[in-house]
């Protein structure tokens, strides 16, 4: 394995090098002028390659129930008593996000994205668990391919056909359910529970297909970038667990400063609204059924983890980034984001930080103003 290494960075490098890159990272139509966690940002070259490779890492811990924050183990207590068997005390979600895009002309972008995802999930018991199982807790585990989305985005206006200044395009997306929706509580201390499927937020996709619609602004001024978008997700039906995810919408404003050649600094504000999960979560293939009422010891409702009613709300993060351009067409993106305002349908988990590193790599062919290779005839354009 490591002699792979050497020879797979050599072969990106030579990839690269048919093509010329602008100078710096803020050219007038490549990757390095845009915030790689927004979808549908910066400024597509036409009949270019882009590729992403973003692993990321969100840590939950505390629980908060609209602004307040709420101590986990003052939910501990017996299910008739209107308390919990169990509670999240924190969870790390890590994701590994994969996408591919292609421009196809001045006007016209799209792509794919795929996600691989892993969930660790500790949970606190009541005094009866712990005595029960002889131990505090246990923690859910869940991991595997999440949903895939497609994507595609639409220039509406440029004032520049070449190097832009003010632009707005249209973004079209569709999420394919991809990721699963059966994952059982197999980590689980009591073995009769470990034939149950895990609660909605440990679960690996939506289990349905998922438009998302949006409106994307962007303008600049050397040396700084900025822009708005605005996006909406619609959860149309149930799936065939009978629930559904709620439906999202998210507002996301950036600006980005050039302060060297190679060396950028970019700071947002995301905004996201989601609403809560309807329907109730079918379990009947386990042997068990999902519709069990809160207070049942034997219900899945003795943690709040189960309840639909328990997920959504109103999030604002503050996100602080770095852009680095080791070589020409790629570019190393690093962003750290943090709580400015959190009013959750809860108690529910509340989000404390994200991190997330990328790699981003554009690739010209044959009919891109950037390649310097030799122009041969192919259908391709390659």
């Amino acid at each position: 394995m490591r002699s792979i290494r050497p020879l797979f960075l050599s072969a990106i490098l030579l990839a690269a090098a048919p093509a010329q890159a602008y100078v710096g990272l803020c050219c007038g139509k490549c990757g390095g002028n845009m915030p790689m966690n927004i979808p549908g940002g910066g400024i597509p070259e036409t009949f270019e390659y882009r590729i992403k490779v973003s692993p990321m890492l969100m840590h939950m811990e505390g629980m908060r129930d609209g602004t307040t924050s709420v101590d986990p183990a003052s939910l501990l207590g017996m299910p008739a008593m209107g308390y919990y068997m169990a509670v999240p005390i924190e969870m790390d979600m890590r994701m590994l996000n994969v996408a591919v895009g292609y421009s196809f002309s001045d006007t016209f972008f799209a792509g794919v994205m795929f996600m691989y995802k892993d969930n660790r999930m500790p949970m606190r018991f009541n005094a009866m668990m712990a005595s029960l199982t002889g131990q505090p807790g246990f923690t859910m585990r869940s991991s595997g391919p999440g949903d895939t989305m497609l994507m595609a985005k639409y220039r509406l206006f440029a004032d520049d056909p070449l190097i832009p200044t003010s632009q707005a395009s249209l973004f079209f997306g569709l999420s394919l359910p991809t990721g699963s929706i059966d994952e059982r509580n197999t980590t689980h201390p009591v073995a009769a529970r470990r034939s149950e499927l895990l609660p909605y937020g440990m679960q690996l996709g939506s289990g349905t297909v998922d438009p998302t619609v949006g409106i994307l602004y962007q303008g600049s001024r050397s040396p700084w970038w900025w822009g708005a978008n605005a996006m909406y997700t619609a959860r149309l039906y149930d799936n065939r667990r009978d629930w559904r995810l709620g439906d999202e919408a998210r507002l996301d404003l950036y600006a980005m400063y050039q302060f060297s050649p190679h060396w950028l600094a970019q700071f947002q504000i995301n905004g996201h609204w989601q609403d809560r999960i309807s329907g109730l979560m079918d379990e009947s293939a386990s042997g068990a059924s999902g519709r069990a009422v809160p207070g049942d010891p034997t219900s899945p409702f003795t943690t709040p983890l189960w309840d639909p009613d328990h997920y959504g709300g109103t999030r604002v993060f503050a996100t602080l980034g770095l852009q680095w351009q080791p070589a020409p067409l790629h570019v190393i993106d690093l962003q750290l984001g943090l709580p400015l305002y959190r009013n959750l349908h809860g108690p529910q988990l509340e989000t404390d930080y994200r991190v997330m590193l990328t790699w981003f790599w554009e690739l010209p062919t044959a009919r891109s103003v950037r390649y310097r290779g030799p122009r041969t005839p192919s259908r391709l354009g390659f």
